[in-house]
């Protein structure tokens, strides 16, 4: 796994001997933070790539394909998304996307690693404005904490969301605790009485097991638990994502008055219900828990 010099290229390797590989130019940046190995390649033909340990979080050319469906189809389901919480999402890409909705007043995002909001303000096109804003405290309806998501949720006081975004790594390793039962209680507490919550939740064929488990522990807490993939530049797709809902929101119907301000590029809210389309052992699998 990772970098290899003669090939001049970055693979991802999977398990099962599956891959996902860029040509890449030169290696940018690389340093061991606090919690993980960060490094910055720039690709022939995707931009800057970003990795940590080991796996792959963005490409700058294609990243909205995951940002867009990760934040658009809950913010246009809910009815009037005020309040936000990211928990990850240090690249800014996902914060980015929730402050395109004008209902928007309060987002918080709560990330672990500082460094890797730092190269990312340093190297990535991805939200270098905005990601400039929070550092220097001057984004009117967002703001930056550097801390353990798991904790904030669990410690903070009478703050309540409208939406809960959780922008992680793979549901394996550390990211583990983001996709348990306990975790996922602590956000369903911290929801208004209409709520949504949604995380990535790993490639469907690889991780298939990691699904099953994150949805079988969602549903024990949500009052509806849907699942969607989407094919999104960089992963082994299909990718997979869950939403708990809390109340009475739906979530297969969107605003579609909202959306047209939006001119989104790769999810299309005017085909919402194709996002719900995963294969039939998949989702034999699913209804099975």
């Amino acid at each position: 796994m990772g970098y290899n010099e003669q090939e001049r290229a970055f693979i991802e390797w999977y398990p099962r001997g599956y891959g996902v590989g860029f040509k890449v130019k030169r290696r940018l940046f690389e340093t061991q933070t606090e919690y993980q190995r960060l490094e910055i390649y720039e690709t022939e033909g995707f931009g800057k790539l970003l990795v940590l340990d080991g796996t792959v979080q963005l490409v700058e050319i294609g990243e909205e394909s995951y940002h867009e469906v990760l934040v658009h189809p809950v913010m246009l389901a809910h009815p009037n998304p005020k309040r936000v919480l990211v928990i990850g999402g240090g690249d800014g890409g996902t914060l980015r996307e929730v402050l395109r909705h004008d209902t928007v007043e309060k987002a918080i995002m709560v990330e672990i690693d500082e460094g890797v909001v730092e190269a990312s303000y340093l190297y990535l096109d991805v939200a270098k404005d905005l990601l400039d804003r929070l550092i220097k405290k001057e984004e009117p309806r967002a703001e930056l904490i550097i801390g353990d998501g798991v904790k904030y949720l669990r410690e903070t006081g009478g703050e309540r969301f409208d939406v809960i975004i959780v922008d992680s790594t793979d549901p394996v390793g550390p990211a583990k605790l983001l996709f348990s039962e306990e975790f996922y209680r602590d956000a369903y507490e911290k929801l208004n009485d209409e709520g949504l919550y949604i995380t990535q939740a790993g490639s469907v064929y690889l991780f298939t097991n990691e699904l099953l488990d994150a949805y079988k522990a969602m549903k024990k807490v949500f009052d509806r638990v849907y699942y969607f993939s989407f094919p999104v530049i960089g992963y082994a797709s299909p990718w997979s994502f869950l939403i708990g809902v809390k109340g009475d929101v739906d979530f297969t119907r969107i605003d579609l008055e909202r959306a047209k301000k939006l001119d989104l590029y790769y999810y299309d809210p005017e085909r919402h219900e194709t996002l719900f389309q995963m294969p039939r052992y998949v989702r034999k699998l699913l209804e099975g828990q």
